[in-house]
């Protein structure tokens, strides 16, 4: 899928060089196609990480795709500059009116606050539920998996006895579902999270399936059966080398934290870890752009 971005985003070079169809403007304009567009709440604290992680996976398909990031007006982030914000972000007042074709809403590390204790806990609520009118599909992911389930379903997070933080099995509860086209019976995925959420709740909830389990890690994939809402609890979109920073930064922070589970090769810190989930990460992203956005999307929004 080659994908429309601003031509100075730091994550384009990087882009390019993993063979990556970015397309400028210029072009974009010449071809006679209606392109999705999706917007991208990046709640995460290394926003451009996570900028390069998720364009890579929306870049892997035929379809042409305009990206465009938002930030909340209700909390700075400080982990990124106010430049690069400025250049590269949009707020939510200034895109209310719009329709999008798809909305990603990542993960953020406050599972040990309660909803309504965030910061922008507010503004998000506004962003959920204008997006059950002005956008076809939305994807959450990890806490932003949990705050969907929260605000839409009612489904509150629990605390886990220590931070669930590794690469664990999982199992499809039906491989007919579109969203898992392609997938293996079992396959991996890692998460990095300290609260969780019921599997009974969620098998309760007559609107919602759920499509994704692990025995360690519990509910994967959750999605509406209107497929308006997908929930990832987990993080496909990391890097081979992402849990491996985490545990670096929480060890530098004095941190009790347990190394990561089926991560590092025979457990040893020491060695590179391998990434054994690339493969279903590209699945998932180009089955939801697929079924639940291109082909649920109106060519005009009314």
């Amino acid at each position: 899928m080659p994908i429309n971005i601003p031509e100075q985003l730091p994550a384009r070079e990087l882009l390019k060089e993993e063979k990556i169809f970015v397309m400028d403007e210029r072009r974009a304009t010449t071809q006679d196609i209606r392109p999705l567009n999706i917007l991208i709440l990046n709640l995460m604290p290394e926003k451009e990480k996570t900028e390069l992680q998720l364009l890579r996976l929306l870049g892997n398909t035929p379809l042409q795709v305009n990206v465009s990031f938002l930030n909340t007006a209700t909390y700075e982030s400080k982990n990124v500059s106010k430049n690069h914000l400025e250049s590269f972000y949009t707020t939510f007042d200034r895109v209310k009116n719009r329709r999008y074709d798809g909305l990603i809403i990542t993960g953020a590390p406050i599972e040990h606050l309660q909803f309504e204790d965030v910061a922008y806990w507010d503004e998000l609520k506004l962003i959920m539920d204008w997006s059950t009118t002005n956008v076809t599909s939305v994807l959450h992911i990890c806490w932003g998996a949990q705050a969907a389930l929260y605000h839409h379903y009612g489904i509150d997070k629990f605390e886990l006895p220590k931070k669930l933080s590794g690469v664990y099995s999982h199992q499809l509860t039906d491989p007919t579902i579109e969203l898992a086209r392609g997938f293996n019976d079992l396959f991996n995925a890692p998460h990095s999270r300290y609260t969780s959420v019921s599997i009974e709740e969620i098998e309760q909830e007559p609107r919602l399936q759920l499509l994704a389990v692990s025995e360690e890690a519990g509910a994967f994939i959750v999605l509406s059966k209107d497929g308006k809402h997908i929930m990832i609890t987990g993080h496909l979109e990391y890097d081979a080398c992402t849990l491996a920073e985490e545990y670096e930064r929480d060890l530098k922070k004095g941190i009790d934290i347990d190394m990561p589970e089926n991560y590092f090769p025979n457990d040893n810190p020491k060695k590179q870890p391998l990434n054994t989930w690339r493969s279903h990460t590209h699945l998932l992203f180009s089955n939801w752009l697929n079924y639940y956005v291109y082909q649920e999307t109106p060519y005009v929004w009314e």
